[in-house]
């Protein structure tokens, strides 16, 4: 090759970024950088070991959080405090002031509101869903979102509304992200509902979804076989009520073709009121 044509190559060889000549065999730049940071790791390696004789075991150990910045963890003696609380109370008023102040179970701690109830508590009938979402917490009141939009068109089939049932939640606090409540969780909150109940003592009890219906039946079976069956809840302090499972308005939202499994549920539920003498109280009319 000429020089000028080498002159050309050399030009293209800048331009394209090339800043070395080539070896006679291809370098391995890993084996290289493996060797380096071994070289330096030696290196270190005496120092470091001198530092860690003379630094006492105080600067070695990182200091324990304050306990105003450590997470609530909840645990079996917290589930046996909120026994104690739960069946103190009195009244609904005295329930409601005890699970505000209560401060066993970290889902308190990211939730805006304590969502206790809505509706009449003097009802025959109460409605008992899992926790509340979004919309629920920001308001302080179950059902209010779209499931609740929906449950107001269920309870109008039957001709009831807010002011002739009551209605609450097995926690009473939203878990972040709506995730489901840990089982720990929901046993920390198992006292207060079941003395919601116990205080309300409604002629008919009826669980909305999967998890309402396992915890307050005490059943592992599934929602789908559970619903439609009348099955007893007995609370703490011995009452028995009839309890009627059905799907949760969410679920129904997701699945619209299961509605009419609801309404058969509801109908039930109806009738199941006219019987117990609690049509007047719960705005149905006699047949």
């Amino acid at each position: 090759m000429d020089s000028a044509g080498l002159r050309e190559l050399l030009t293209f060889y800048a331009d394209a970024g090339v800043d070395e000549s080539l070896l006679e065999s291809a370098a391995d730049r890993f084996e290289e950088t493996r060797v380096e940071a071994e070289k330096r790791a030696a290196r270190r390696a005496p120092a470091a070991q001198e530092q860690k004789k003379k630094a006492p075991a105080a600067q070695i150990q990182a200091p324990p959080l304050p306990s105003s910045q450590r997470a609530a963890i909840p645990d079996d003696a917290q589930a046996a405090r909120a026994r104690e609380i739960a069946k103190s109370a009195n009244t609904l008023e005295e329930l409601r002031e005890q699970l505000a102040a209560f401060d066993g179970c970290n889902l308190k701690t990211t939730a805006k509101n304590t969502v206790f109830s809505d509706g009449n508590p003097q009802a025959a009938v109460m409605f008992v869903g899992e926790a509340p979402g979004r919309d629920e917490d920001l308001q302080g009141l179950p059902f209010v979102g779209r499931s609740g939009k929906l449950l107001d068109r269920m309870l109008a089939a039957i001709g009831l509304d807010r002011t002739s049932v009551y209605i609450s939640n097995v926690i009473p606090w939203r878990p972040p992200g709506n995730r489901d409540p840990s089982p720990l969780e929901t046993e920390i909150c198992r006292p207060f509902i079941e003395r919601h109940i116990e205080l309300v003592a409604p002629k008919v009890l009826v669980t909305l979804g999967n998890p309402s219906t396992k915890l307050l039946l005490n059943t592992q079976t599934g929602i789908m076989r559970m619903r439609g069956n009348w099955a007893l809840h007995r609370t703490p302090g011995g009452q028995e009520i009839p309890t009627m499972p059905t799907l949760h308005p969410a679920y129904l939202l997701r699945n619209p073709a299961h509605k009419k499994l609801a309404w058969h549920d509801l109908l039930a539920i109806k009738v199941k009121l006219e019987g117990a003498g609690g049509a007047s109280q719960a705005g149905l009319s006699p047949h």
